[in-house]
């Protein structure tokens, strides 16, 4: 099992935070391994609406399938997979932090096949990428 945690603080109000990192429409803006990802559940977004991804990683597309399994606008947003090679489980936390917000983001991930062999070059492969993807997020929320 692989277990990563990263905060970072935007210099935004923590609703608006909140917003964008959960409409999946963004995804594409500031994580640069997103191919695409989508709603694929009708009606007000809650625990039990699902969406579908695709993302890049170590070369491959891999899809996969998510669940809303906690929803606390602009507090917390936590999902899981329900389909796709890799089971996760995953969580953001929303803080005011003086004018912005603080964003805590964790969780795990049950890598197997060639990725449990190759588990720790594929998690600092993963480390990096969060690293990078919200250093991005930064910039883009906060140039507006």
């Amino acid at each position: 099992m692989y277990t990563f945690e990263k905060t970072i603080i935007i210099n935004l109000p923590q609703q608006e935070v909140f917003d964008y990192l959960t409409d999946p429409a963004n995804d594409g803006k500031w994580r640069k391994t997103s191919v695409s990802s989508e709603w694929t559940s009708e009606g007000p977004v809650g625990v039990g609406s699902t969406q579908h991804s695709v993302d890049k990683f170590l070369g491959r597309n891999i899809e996969s399938d998510s669940e809303i399994t906690v929803w606390d606008p602009p507090n917390e947003y936590g999902w899981k997979s329900v389909g796709g090679p890799i089971p996760y489980e995953l969580s953001m936390k929303f803080t005011p932090d003086g004018g912005g917000t603080q964003i805590s983001f964790g969780g795990q991930a049950e890598l197997g096949g060639f990725l449990k062999l190759a588990e720790g070059m594929a998690g600092k492969q993963m480390e990096k990428q969060m690293d990078d993807d919200f250093n991005n997020l930064k910039a883009v929320l906060e140039a507006g």
